[in-house]
């Protein structure tokens, strides 16, 4: 276990190194120290009890997926603001002007969907989830960190500490559990 004092010293020792990195991947040197700041809190927060020499592998997986977290809050956000700024109207000719009430929900989208169809889509997200927790445990592992955190197989090795031949068998098994259960309850995807 990491002492207070090593955990201190590994931040102070890995801080610039971790900030060039986050700058060169979001160029924007206030981004970068917020990234590298949130990373430095989730390891001392979550993995402040593993050992010292585990923190360096620790650390660059939370800052990768603390500037992947970044590239994803980025892009809702110019998602919503190329959306309303799309939308044609004249300021100065009607102050009751509401964004809201002119917003058309596309064909296919989440909010063009009847509420039928989202309380379909609901359970069998719930159906899904009650399947996924029933899987066995290295199974449930490499399945979620493989689809759901998006890891690619070298990463899910590491993280489970077993070979990429394992994580593969793994989620191979678990996707086919998943598949016939699911057939079982009439649900095909």
């Amino acid at each position: 276990m990491a002492t207070d004092k090593e955990l201190s010293d590994f931040l102070e020792n890995v801080e610039r190194r971790a900030f060039k990195q986050a700058v060169y991947a979001v160029r924007k040197d206030e981004s970068a120290l917020d990234i590298v700041q949130d990373a430095m809190i989730k390891l001392a927060e979550k993995y402040g009890d593993k050992p010292s020499a585990e923190l360096p592998m620790l650390f660059q997986r939370i800052l990768q997926n603390t500037i992947l977290d970044y590239f994803r809050r980025e892009k809702v956000r110019n998602t919503w603001v190329s959306l309303f700024s799309s939308i044609g109207h004249d300021k100065a000719s009607d102050e009751d002007y509401d964004v809201l009430e002119t917003y058309e929900s596309e064909d296919g989208s989440q909010a063009a969907e009847s509420s039928s169809s989202q309380l379909e889509r609901e359970q069998i997200l719930e159906i899904i989830d009650l399947e996924v927790q029933k899987l066995p445990g290295r199974q449930r592992e490499a399945f979620l960190m493989r689809y759901w955190e998006d890891m690619d197989v070298a990463e899910t090795a590491a993280a489970m500490g077993c070979s990429e031949g394992s994580v593969k068998t793994h989620c191979s098994r678990a996707t086919h559990t998943l598949a016939q259960a699911l057939r079982v309850k009439g649900i095909s995807l």
